[in-house]
């Protein structure tokens, strides 16, 4: 399962935009959320700062898949869509077989 999950992100982070957004998005992303969580942590951290970082990353991982034409590939979205094949027991193969890029 791990090797699927693995090629279905390579397959969809091949333009090398989207690449460096994520590149850049990444540790926005994760200080986004430490940050925040340090706030409600009482730890004095900036809400807004990290929310400000959390946000922007958002939005360079949808422009990066926009860039690359798979907006339905998101990492989100793939992962409701295999939690909600998993839960109602439909076959993975089936659901996959309808993104071509996640092949």
């Amino acid at each position: 399962m791990l090797q699927k999950l693995l090629k279905i992100l390579k397959n969809t982070h091949r333009h090398p935009v989207n690449q460096a957004l994520h590149s850049v998005g990444a540790p926005f992303y994760a200080l986004g959320i430490a940050m925040s969580v340090g706030y409600l942590a009482g730890m004095s951290t900036n809400i807004a700062a990290g929310s400000a970082m959390f946000f922007a990353a958002i939005a360079m991982f949808v422009l990066g898949h926009k860039i690359e034409g798979n907006l339905r590939s998101m990492a989100p979205v793939l992962l409701f869509q295999f939690v909600r094949a998993s839960i109602s027991g439909r076959s993975r193969r089936r659901k996959v077989a309808r993104y071509p890029l996640a092949k």
